[in-house]
């Protein structure tokens, strides 16, 4: 692979599992031997950072400082690999090749983009700049759900866009506006991801017939878990829980995107 690839993992609305499904397929690739980076580019509410052990207290420089001018990319850099903390799950990833790129949890800071809006150039060059300084073979960005400036600059800029989707009639109908304008800007390869189907569901119609909705590969059906939602964001479940079935989906999804070298 010459150039690190973006992947944006994105959905229509909030509460679809992302930034959890990020963190984990992030983890999962890095665990292969790829040098990984993930960036928190939903500044107006921020949360992937808690899922790598992080809070306010130890987060360094933030993706909010770079954009300021107040920091460069290579101080944003948080290795996970080196700060995997106590969590059994984290721990796995000791000495592997994944950054964090986090996204600040102040208030008066998220008030002030909030305010002022982004410099849409400034964090292009922010991307960008993570794939060369850190000679990234994935970048894998969380982005704000829904549509708004800084999710366009990011599909728009996605070598892989992954667009997360419950089995409900609201997701069905956002993802539909979402695969529209992904295909718009020529994303050159769209995956779709079905997160929080009930157990009880027949998993294979579900993907037959998302697939032929969307004319779109479904790369991954992911069950609703109680133990998913127990785990609260302490840990990464699927390093903590590999035999878990919404590991093994999850696991499936990070193939499909290794296979698109």
């Amino acid at each position: 692979m010459s150039k690190g690839k973006i992947v944006s993992i994105h959905s229509f609305r909030g509460g679809t599992g992302k930034s959890n499904t990020t963190a984990n397929l992030a983890a999962q690739v890095a665990l292969t031997g790829k040098r990984v980076g993930v960036v928190d580019t939903d500044i107006q509410s921020p949360g992937i950072h808690v899922l790598f052990g992080l809070d306010e207290t130890k987060m360094g420089k933030t993706l909010n400082d770079f954009l300021h001018d107040k920091a460069s990319i290579r101080e944003v850099g948080f290795q996970v690999g080196e700060n995997t903390g106590d969590a059994e799950g984290r721990a796995k990833l000791a000495g592997k090749n994944l950054w964090l790129f986090p996204s600040s949890i102040r208030g008066r800071e998220i008030s002030q983009i909030l305010k002022e809006g982004i410099d849409f150039n400034r964090l292009n060059e922010g991307l960008q700049s993570t794939i060369t300084e850190f000679d990234l073979d994935y970048l894998f960005i969380d982005t704000h759900p829904g549509l708004n400036e800084e999710t366009l600059l990011s599909i728009a800029t996605s070598d892989i866009l992954i667009i997360i989707l419950r089995p409900d009639n609201q997701d069905i109908q956002g993802t539909s506006v979402t695969v529209d304008i992904a295909r718009s800007l020529d994303v050159p390869n769209l995956l779709l991801m079905v997160n929080k189907a009930l157990p009880k569901y027949d998993f294979q119609t579900i993907k037959n017939d998302i697939e032929s909705k969307f004319n779109a590969p479904v790369a991954g059906i992911l069950p609703l878990s109680f133990d998913l939602a127990d785990n609260a964001s302490q840990d990464l479940f699927s390093l903590k829980y590999p035999d878990h079935a919404w590991s093994t989906a999850l696991r499936g999804v990070a193939s499909a995107i290794l296979a698109l070298e």
